[in-house]
């Protein structure tokens, strides 16, 4: 095994270009899951795909970067966490060169799904470096870093998308191209800033059968989720066959945690307070960061008729609102050592900017809308990376790459299944407008050489173009009803979180003795012992960004 331990405070130079080579590779990663969204109309037909394959473009890259979360956690407490970014950071730069020459549909998708092992990887070990080089209490300003790094790329990856798209001669093949050039920077940087000092342990073992069935049975409902309501029933026999493949792989997984003695996800974990009113808290948070670039976006265009680059512009308010309150909350938070304050209140914040979107429709005053956005923003920022500190409080040095794995697993998870069901319910109401409408307008979908099934708006005629604009507006409206909703009990989770004091020490006290003592080989000669490299439980560690 490998475990990590703090740079010497006279490292502290190193430390910051580290911080930004790290920093660098969350956002790229980030940009990446969304950056698809606006142009991904222009290239599927550019490759000749179907509604299926334009579907599947973005469910391999979720898939592969759920389903890998944790499994890439337990590694970081396993083996060099350095290496294993490194690993990741080329995976995912080979991907995107391979997305970008993609001829095919079929080819897109699989780079996708390999770009999405890298996110997945790129993602978790960033967040567990850091958390290893400083002290919860001092993490809270830079957990602050991270919120805002991850909101500007994951709200503002439609925007650049947009803009990409039009550029001459490379065009879309921008998008998963320009990330390129940075994250070779960002290698080259961290190769020669990161020193983490590692300690092996022989005896490491990985959990393979319990990361494939980890993996399987989340991979089975994803794709459950991804087709419902649409390729088949919710009710149905491919229904049935899916969930339950699904638990019963997810049962065996547990049944195989319980009993190996190197888990994929500790179990003992799961039966914390704190960290499972974090896991369900963050993937209310989840469905908010993803599903309000996606939604949000598709709103401002198929209801207010606004271009993909605008639409980027005008979801800005959602951006900005993120990055201030993760900076200023986590600076706050480094400074009190308290943390549930700020989760609680931006769970209130969240659900109020739910609540004010809920009331849109396609005449509301913009006013009101950016309002809604400013408030969502807000409410992520305060809450989002404060969940994560939560676990990683509560966990010794030794855990925290499984403990990290698992709580960005169920946000990430959280937020596919919510982008999922949310867009069904989407999809589902408009379609029942739009039929209304036709009907009560005395005419057909087809009226005008229009088709009311496709977004090409601007192939519409006025009236048709008008049914379904007005469609697009309510359905978005309720759509944030029933996100009010998920907020709400994520909301009423947080109340119950316990008031933790944030440790200023890198591990908890007495966990260094222990894993030294665990980690002790038995058949080794007595006039040899190993010699311990620590972070005993009074070092502490202060950053000043």
């Amino acid at each position: 095994m490998s475990t990590s331990r703090p740079l010497p405070a006279t490292e502290r130079p190193s430390l910051l270009r580290s911080l930004s080579g790290l920093l660098t590779v969350l956002g790229v990663t980030m940009l990446s899951s969304t950056i698809v969204s606006v142009a991904l109309p222009q290239i599927v037909g550019a490759l000749e795909g179907t509604q299926s394959q334009y579907t599947w473009v973005v469910t391999a890259t979720l898939l592969a970067s759920t389903a890998s979360t944790p499994i890439w956690g337990k590694l970081a407490d396993l083996f060099d966490k350095k290496k294993l970014l490194q690993l990741s950071i080329l995976l995912f730069v080979l991907s995107s060169l391979l997305c970008g020459l993609a001829q095919s549909t079929g080819q897109l998708i699989a780079f996708r799904a390999v770009q999405g092992l890298g996110m997945g990887a790129s993602q978790v070990l960033v967040q567990v470096i850091i958390a290893s080089l400083v002290s919860p209490k001092e993490r809270g300003r830079l957990n602050g870093y991270i919120g805002a790094v991850m909101a500007v790329a994951t709200v503002g990856g439609p925007l650049m998308g947009g803009l990409l798209a039009g550029l001459p001669l490379l065009g879309w093949r921008w998008c998963f191209l320009v990330g390129v050039p940075f994250m070779l920077v960002a290698l080259v940087v961290l190769s020669r800033t990161l020193k983490l000092i590692d300690v092996r342990r022989p005896e490491t073992k990985v959990d393979y059968a319990g990361a494939a069935l980890i993996a399987s049975g989340v991979s089975l409902l994803l794709l459950w989720v991804t087709f419902v309501g649409g390729e088949f029933a919710w009710i149905s026999w491919q229904s049935g066959a899916m969930v339950g493949g699904s638990l019963v792989l997810l049962a065996l997984a547990v049944w195989v945690e319980a009993r190996v003695s190197q888990p994929v996800v500790p179990l003992h974990l799961l039966l914390r307070r704190e960290t499972v009113i974090a896991i369900l808290a963050s993937s209310a948070v989840g469905m908010a960061m993803f599903g309000g670039a996606v939604f949000l976006g598709q709103y401002f265009q198929l209801a207010r008729g606004y271009s993909p680059a605008e639409a980027g512009l005008l979801t800005a308010p959602l951006m900005l609102g993120t990055m201030v309150s993760s900076t200023v909350a986590g600076r706050m938070v480094s400074r009190s050592g308290r943390v549930k304050s700020y989760v609680v209140t931006g769970m209130v914040t969240l659900t109020l900017g739910f609540l004010v979107l809920s009331t849109i429709d396609k005449n509301t005053s913009l006013f009101i809308v950016c309002s809604g956005m400013l408030l969502m923003g807000l409410g992520v920022g305060m809450s989002m990376q404060n969940l994560v500190l939560v676990v990683q409080n509560s966990v010794p040095l030794r855990e925290l790459g499984a403990a990290s794995g698992t709580v960005t697993f169920f946000r990430t998870l959280g937020g596919t299944i919510g982008v999922s069901v949310l867009g069904a319910f989407l999809a589902n109401r408009v379609s029942s407008k739009i039929a209304d409408g036709v009907a009560a307008a005395g005419t057909s979908p087809t009226a005008g050489g229009g088709d009311a099934g496709t977004l090409d708006l601007a192939g519409m005629p006025p009236l048709l173009r008008s049914i379904v604009e007005d469609s697009y507006g309510s359905a978005t409206g309720e759509l944030f009803l029933v996100a009010t909703g998920i907020a709400v009990f994520g909301l009423l989770l947080s109340l119950f979180l316990p008031r933790v004091r944030l440790r200023d020490t890198l591990d908890l006290p007495g966990e260094d003795e222990r894993a030294e003592e665990a980690s002790t080989a038995p058949e080794a000669a007595p006039n040899t012992p190993e010699e311990p490299v620590k972070a005993s439980s009074g070092e502490k560690r202060s950053f000043t960004g």
